[in-house]
């Protein structure tokens, strides 16, 4: 089997991910799809629309076209492999399938092509493509069923939703961008049932190592969401009573600590090590299960600007583009952000690079994207930057509205400061202040004032 099968399923129900529309479902419902089980058989059971299948399965097209089901991952991702799982579906089998992805649920784009089925098989296909996906759409040729659908792929948290990258959080979470690497066995559980959200149901739904008859202990490595300082620790095992281990560490972290059956452990001031981490390897002597990890913290600098990396590199074109004009309003720098796509770690260093590298009228194209100070604010953004404005005296804003107007004539272009955190009259006073200036230092000086604005913007996408 491929090596995406490692991934987290992006489809799987215990994430959140739905089946939300399909064609036709007349034997089997498209919800089976979905769900977390193996599928099953039930020799000789039918409902009153036929024989019962655990799967998704439509009837027998009489006119062109196929059927189709929609799913909503879980977590947005980047795909890297998927899997049409025919178990059970010998004589009814679709021949053929096809799977589109969407960022929006509206707007898709191919990332399987028509490609061919086996009956009662785990179909298994690899997918090349680059873009974070919210939506994956099955297409079956021209019918008939299918009994489960894995989206195989590295989460791609949207921070926005998930409250911003500014708070404390758990950076192990599946939803949150962690993922488990390679443990040392997973014999009775899996790795990934670990990172899973809520509360484990029972003791299968945990990690779990068979009975270590040898020297030394098992473990589990976890990348974390972004880099991040760790505060808190939950080793949480619950419905582990009698296969709980003896005792458990975090490499560079928390020192061996015995453990009881049954109990979340929160540790907090046992911790050692504080400094920044991307992943961790929990230890756990000598066997046994935990039901969850959880690991909060605070993202470091340059875990949220990995982030910002990792967001425009993963969103389809339109949506980058959008987004990069959002922080700054230069046609050629938005270009030249598009073209250096895929981004390292230091998006930050090679953005200011193209900025600088732009002539005079790209800068001042930027500058005009801008209300003026003091205008109604034109976005969500522009109102946070110039909420200094809001509690501004009516003198003060029509001093404000002159010396926009004086520096215009002066200088050919809009008045441009950096204006989060500053009061209306600060904001006064720098603009008199600049109008001292001769034309090439002021141009200079607006340009630097851009670029504090940009990089507090490209911050914002996470935040």
């Amino acid at each position: 089997m491929p090596d995406f099968k490692d991934l987290p399923d992006l489809a799987s129900e215990r994430i959140g991910a739905s089946v939300i529309e399909a064609t036709d479902d007349f034997f089997a419902p498209k919800e089976n799809l979905i769900k977390d089980s193996r599928p099953e058989y039930r020799e000789g059971e039918f409902t009153d629309r036929g024989k019962w299948m655990d799967g998704w399965e439509s009837r027998r097209k009489r006119t062109p076209g196929h059927d189709s089901a929609v799913v909503r991952l879980g977590a947005p991702g980047v795909i890297r492999g998927v899997i049409a799982d025919t178990s059970f579906f010998r004589g009814n089998y679709p021949p053929y399938c096809s799977i589109d992805a969407s960022a929006d649920g509206s707007t898709w784009i191919e990332i399987l092509p028509k490609s061919e089925l086996a009956g009662d098989t785990e179909n298994a296909f690899a997918v090349d493509s680059p873009w974070a996906c919210t939506h994956v759409r099955l297409n079956i040729y021209p019918d008939g069923g299918v009994a489960r659908l894995r989206v195989h792929g590295e989460v791609v948290p949207d921070w926005h939703r998930l409250g911003g990258l500014g708070q404390e959080l758990d950076f192990a979470a599946i939803e949150h961008g962690g993922q488990v690497l390679e443990c040392s066995d997973m014999f009775f559980g899996p790795k990934h049932n670990l990172i899973l959200p809520g509360l484990a149901r029972n003791m299968g739904d945990g990690w779990e190592t068979r009975r270590r008859r040898g020297p030394g202990n098992d473990w589990v490595t976890v990348r974390l969401g972004a880099e991040a300082t760790i505060r808190r620790v939950e080793i949480d095992t619950s419905f582990f009573k009698g296969n709980y281990p003896d005792a458990c560490s975090i490499d560079g972290i928390l020192p061996r600590t015995k453990m009881q059956p049954d109990t979340v452990h929160v540790f907090t001031d046992a911790l050692t090590g504080h400094g920044p981490k991307e992943e961790i390897r929990l230890n756990v002597y000598p066997d046994g299960g935990i039901a969850r990890l959880r690991v909060y913290g605070t993202a470091t600098e340059s875990g949220r600007w990995r982030a910002v990396a990792r967001r425009i590199n993963t969103r389809v074109p339109t949506e980058a583009e959008a987004e990069l004009r959002s922080c700054c309003g230069s046609v050629d720098w938005v270009r030249g952000m598009m073209a250096s796509r895929p981004f390292e770690n230091d998006v930050a260093t090679a953005a200011e690079t193209i900025w600088w590298d732009l002539d005079p009228p790209d800068w001042q194209e930027a500058f005009a994207a801008h209300p003026r100070i003091g205008e109604a604010p034109d976005s969500a953004w522009s109102r946070q930057e110039q909420s200094g404005i809001s509690s501004a005296s009516g003198d003060a804003r029509r001093a404000l509205a002159s010396v926009n107007a004086e520096y215009e004539r002066k200088f050919g272009y809009r008045y441009i400061v950096c204006a989060t955190g500053k009061s209306a009259d600060e904001m006064l006073e720098i603009a008199r202040r600049r109008l001292q200036n001769e034309p090439d230092r002021e141009l200079r000086v607006a340009a630097e004032e851009q670029w504090k604005i940009t990089m507090l913007r490209l911050m914002k996408l996470v935040a």
